[in-house]
């Protein structure tokens, strides 16, 4: 795939949107906001050695907003014609006169909006033939199964190249895109047999191909991954510490960026309080939000409404120092925007004291409870409260003792936050958030 196979150059993409933009005002808004958009990828999956799925897929989309004073509407549209987007742009004016106006509403301020731009190297086209993707993805797959005869079975193994280009513009003089790629290569198999089955998985994605997991380094992990479950043993219920692995740590983090998102704080659905200087974390730990690395999963020099991004530091010494606030909550809440309508982004967990090689935490954890995966959803985002299915290995003095299964980890996400006591340093490429494993002193594990 190459930049040469979008249907729509970046020169179409901006008369597209000044034709949205001038059709709105000559339809009375007084205001609006456009998003044009185009992706196209290709994905493999094999199982057992046999191609079971190849998709191709090509999206185009425009979505466009219209403010009439304080009233808002929103419209959008696959077909990218002139036609079809007037007649978009209309139904949105259309929506418009029929809300309510709502007083904190509109474009992000002028001031705000992104002016210096720079090359954060995101497009990265993976030139890889189908024939070759088929053969990468057989080939991962079969790595998995050279681990062990054990290895008995294989939800399959996946190729994914995708790339897009998108332009957002709007009428306070706003009109910048870019495009941009992320590929993916996965693989997921079963060891063991009858009642002792287990499956597991393991996963690569990045901007560049060159940048991912080898198909062979992917595949072998995930039979290693699948076989060291097997024997799993259920365990009798107690307060023990916890070990969150890196690859379900991230999550854990996760429920503090949600807590502090201005939606969650403005509608007071959150159990964080959202305070500037609130104590968060333990004191030997930070949060840090960098847009601006290169080829990162999570970069972007202006956020969905053309705010500027900015390093800055979120957490500091266990303290909150930002929040994450588009234009609308921030008004919302007598604040300013942070540039994070649409999310975060690139997030880096830091720990003073040092993060710690992975056994080097299982060996100051000693007892406890390492967490590999997790199921369902119990988490209250209002109280905090949080109870998980789970499994994954009991430890003692520091070892790996046997594989765990069928237990719920419980506690309070608070709690849990202040009772952080070390970092692994084993964080994951293939996130924009980058946190090793996580150890938590004392959790509630219900087993039998």
């Amino acid at each position: 795939m190459s930049q040469e196979e979008f249907l729509y150059t970046s020169s179409q993409f901006k008369e597209l949107c000044e034709t949205a933009l001038k059709t709105a005002r000559d339809r009375g808004a007084t205001s609006a906001e456009i998003d044009v958009n185009e992706g196209l990828g290709r994905t493999v999956s094999v199982r057992k050695g046999d191609v079971e799925t190849l998709e191709y897929n090509r999206d185009t989309g425009l979505g466009v907003t219209v403010y009439i004073g304080q009233q808002k509407g929103h419209a959008s549209t696959s077909d990218l014609t002139v036609g079809a987007i007037k007649s978009t742009v209309e139904a949105a004016v259309s929506i418009a006169k029929l809300t309510a106006s709502d007083s904190f509403s509109g474009l992000a301020d002028r001031d705000r909006l992104a002016k210096d731009f720079k090359d954060l190297d995101l497009f990265h086209p993976w030139d890889i033939s189908t024939d070759d993707s088929i053969e990468l993805a057989k080939e991962c797959e079969q790595a998995a199964f050279d681990v062990s005869p054990d290895i008995s079975n294989s939800e399959g193994a996946s190729v994914s190249m995708q790339q897009g280009h998108f332009m957002y513009a709007n009428t306070n003089g706003f009109m910048q895109g870019y495009p941009s790629s992320r590929h993916y290569l996965s693989c997921s198999v079963t060891a063991g047999a009858g009642d002792q089955m287990q499956r597991d998985g393991w996963w690569s994605t990045a901007r560049c191909a060159n940048d991912m997991d080898s198909g062979k380094d992917i595949g072998r992990i995930s039979g290693e991954r699948a076989l060291k479950k097997v024997g799993s043993k259920k365990i009798a219920t107690r307060k023990v510490p916890v070990i969150f692995e890196a690859p379900v740590a991230s999550g854990i983090i996760r429920h503090f960026t949600s807590g502090v998102s201005g939606g969650n704080l403005y509608r007071k659905q959150t159990f964080l309080k959202g305070e500037i200087g609130e104590t968060i974390f333990p004191a030997f730990m930070s949060i840090e939000e960098d847009p601006f690395i290169s080829r990162g999963l999570g970069s972007s020099w202006f956020d969905n409404e053309g705010v500027a991004t900015k390093r800055r530091s979120v957490v500091k010494n266990g303290l909150l120092e930002g929040l994450f606030l588009s234009t609308y909550s921030a008004r919302k809440l007598g604040l300013e925007t942070t540039g994070n309508a649409g999310g975060s982004h690139n997030l880096f967990v830091s720990s003073s004291r040092g993060t710690l090689s992975f056994s080097d935490l299982l060996r100051q954890m000693g007892t406890g409870l390492l967490v590999t995966d997790l199921l369902g959803h119990g988490t209250n985002m209002v109280t905090g409260d949080y109870s998980r299915g789970a499994s994954g290995f009991w430890v003692e003095n520091g070892e790996i003792v046997h594989p765990v299964q069928e237990v719920t980890v419980a506690g309070n996400l608070r709690e849990m936050f202040l009772n952080i006591s070390a970092i692994g340093n084993d964080h994951l490429a293939r996130s924009s958030l980058k946190v090793g494993s996580l150890l938590i002193d004392s959790m509630t594990v219900g087993g039998d």
